[in-house]
């Protein structure tokens, strides 16, 4: 009798996740504005750091994180206890969806939001809910009335990839103060640093007992490579996904590295006003030669095209100059295409590129 071994339901419909192209065949020297990384990458101090650790390679890494969960607490004035650290912020979205979704419950996300919301989901045999947004906005109320006693986590991306927008702390509060009992908020700030005196809403999480709070180093910070995020949420929440998380889950140098980053706040604060600078003046160049975009406060700016043939031909075209950007057909905006903002050069190439392509 032949024994037919198969993965858990739900994991076959996890379509596999399709990052940033880095390469285009023929050119050694492409642009990539693809995967929202920072043009300036990581502070002088993360890198001296990482050079250091890497002499301590035959150690094992602290299995609590307490170094780098201490700078997190002092630098964002957190309480440590109540920080957990992952290899990606993806992992603390992993660890939420194992411990706390599962069969015959609902896990909710936003019709553009990021793609592992509803992936994790699936891995822990949840049922992704997706919620429609208002013109690329998410939309309070929408959420509200997708929710079902079944409902256990609720995604939401502030400020949102790909779209780049963003809701108000009081819409946020209302949403968290309104869902079922059982459902957790997990506020995703992956591009929160990016806003100026934005808190990602850790007073949400300090005020609540269903408000997680997630964030990366991958952005701002410029250690994509390494692979590091956090979460802030209340101790019961933190205590549940400490059990679920690997004791060696982060390295010596990534722990090092982010430590000496976030203590940086010099180096932060230079990119995000760089990248406002030229957020601006991105969009507004393409604006300029007819290509909207809604205001975005993240590193990237999704440009809106008259037609999905349009979107493509143009990436096409700018792939033809080394340019490297995002299509975001699967994120439901076939006609869009996203475009991190690199630095003053990549700007003004990216800018004179879609200019001679609507010209052409």
């Amino acid at each position: 009798m032949t024994q037919i071994i198969t993965p858990q339901p739900g994991i076959m419909d996890v379509a596999l996740y399709q990052g940033g192209a880095s390469h285009i065949a023929g050119q050694d020297n492409a642009l990539k504005l693809s995967s929202n990384e920072n043009p300036f990458g990581p502070s002088p101090a993360a890198l001296k750091a990482y050079e250091t650790a890497g002499r301590q390679l035959h150690r094992y890494p602290s299995s609590d994180h307490a170094e780098l969960r201490g700078a997190i607490a002092e630098v964002y004035a957190l309480d440590p206890a109540r920080i957990i650290c992952g290899a990606g912020s993806d992992e603390i979205i992993t660890f939420l969806c194992q411990a706390y979704a599962g069969p015959n419950t609902e896990v909710i996300h936003t019709e553009h939001g990021f793609a592992m919301y509803r992936i994790s989901a699936l891995v822990a045999g949840a049922t992704p809910v997706e919620v429609c947004e208002h013109e690329r906005v998410t939309d309070v109320d929408a959420i509200l009335a997708a929710c079902t006693d079944k409902t256990r986590l609720v995604f939401l991306a502030n400020p949102n990839n790909p779209t780049g927008t963003m809701i108000g702390l009081g819409d946020i509060a209302r949403l968290a103060d309104a869902l079922p009992p059982k459902a957790l908020l997990v506020l995703d700030g992956a591009y929160a640093e990016y806003v100026e005196g934005y808190d990602g809403g850790a007073a949400l999480v300090d005020s609540r007992q269903n408000v997680v709070m997630t964030r990366t180093f991958s952005k701002i910070y410029g250690l994509g490579g390494l692979r590091i995020g956090w979460g802030y949420g209340p101790a019961h929440v933190i205590d549940v996904l400490n059990r679920v998380r690997g004791p060696f889950n982060l390295g010596n140098s990534a722990l090092a590295a982010a430590e000496a980053a976030v203590r940086d706040v010099a180096y932060v604060d230079h990119c995000r006003s760089e990248n406002a600078r030229w957020r601006t003046w991105l969009a507004d160049g393409l604006a300029e030669i007819g290509l909207p975009s809604d205001v975005s406060l993240a590193n990237f700016v999704l440009a809106r095209f008259s037609s999905q043939q349009e979107a493509e031909a143009c990436d096409t075209y700018l792939q033809s100059k080394g340019l490297i950007v995002r299509r975001v057909a699967g994120y439901k905006l076939p006609t869009c295409l996203r475009i991190t903002v690199g630095d003053e050069s990549g700007c003004r190439r990216v800018v004179h590129a879609v200019r001679q392509f609507k010209e052409g």
